[in-house]
This record gives structure tokens, C-alpha cells and sequence, in this order.
């Protein structure tokens, strides 16, 4: 089995109900399917949109289950439980605007709409936590544009060596490093 686990939590009532099926969730780890050459594990969670279960699933995921990255989904928008960020934010050492700038500079391409999505990172511990939007196509747009830095961060925060597949995405890391 392999070392390298990445979280992957979506944030969604219906979801977590059962009402409809998780489309999102399987759409990162496709995603970092294509991404990786390394060999990890999804470790994966369908939860409401409600702060303190997704706090709790984001301390589990990465103070127990050890996940070098984890990856939200939904839960990032202006709605009332749309609560994400804030649960990220409560349990992280350090954020990280640059992801969520970047990604909403890319999902303005698309939709004017983006202005109101609310995507974040955070450090916690020896943790990258990225929170993405809810549809398939823009999780792949936004990590298109954010991946290409994960893996350096995820080495100087000490996690373990993410290997990319270079004809998808190249890890951008400084010479030397």
C-alpha cells in the first residue's frame, strides 16, 4: 500500500445524505491521477456542510490518517453553509491566499460568477489543505493552475516527494532544490 496519502473531503448535505451521488470527490482524485507518477492512496470523505464536522474531518484527516494534501470540494461559496474556508482557516497554522487568488484569477475566465467562490489553502502541521469549487470542471481548471506548486510546498512543509507526470503537469521546483 502506498505512503503518500492524499484527503480528499467533499463538503456537500445532499451528498453525505445520499440524496445524489459525489461526482466532485471523483473528479480530484481522476484529476491527480493524471497528475501523479507517484504511487499514493485517496483517503476519502462525503460529509455535510456543517464547520465543525468539516474541522473535525480535516484534523482526522491529517493528524491521524497522516495525509501529506488534502483536497475539499464544495462548501466554498457565499451561501449560508457554505462554511469551508472558515473550518480550513480554524485548523491551520498558516494560510496560504495565493492558491485562492490564483485559482479564482483562472475561474474568471470562465465564469464571471467566480468572484464569489471563496477558495483558500492552509498549512496544518506537516499538511497542504486545498479547498476547491464543487464542479468537476472547474476542481480541473483551478488545479490546473494551483498543482504545478503543491508538490514544492509539500517538500518544505517535510512531507513526502510527489512525483508528476511531466507530459500533464510539471512540479515547478527551484534549482537545487
Amino acid at each position: 500500500m502506498p505512503d503518500i496519502k492524499i484527503g480528499i473531503l467533499t463538503a456537500s448535505d445532499r451528498a453525505s445524505a445520499g440524496i445524489y451521488e459525489d461526482i466532485s470527490g471523483p473528479a480530484i482524485v481522476d484529476t491527480l491521477n493524471d497528475y501523479l507518477s507517484s504511487e499514493w492512496r485517496a483517503v476519502r470523505r462525503v460529509i455535510p456542510d456543517d464547520r465543525a464536522v468539516v474541522e473535525k474531518a480535516l484534523i482526522e484527516l491529517a493528524d491521524e490518517e497522516g495525509c501529506c494534501l488534502i483536497v475539499t470540494t464544495g462548501g466554498t461559496g457565499p451561501a449560508p453553509r457554505d462554511l469551508v474556508p472558515e473550518a480550513t482557516e480554524a485548523v491551520c497554522d498558516k494560510m496560504m491566499p495565493g492558491f485562492g487568488e490564483l485559482m479564482r484569477q483562472v475561474s474568471l475566465q470562465y465564469v464571471p460568477t467566480a468572484i464569489l467562490s471563496r477558495q483558500t489553502a492552509g498549512i496544518r502541521g506537516r499538511t497542504l489543505i486545498v479547498n476547491l469549487p464543487g464542479k468537476p470542471k472547474s476542481i480541473r481548471e483551478c488545479l490546473d493552475a494551483v498543482f504545478p506548486a503543491i508538490p514544492y510546498c509539500i517538500d518544505l512543509i517535510e512531507g513526502p516527494y510527489l512525483e508528476t507526470n511531466e507530459d500533464v503537469v510539471k512540479a515547478f521546483r527551484p534549482k537545487g532544490a
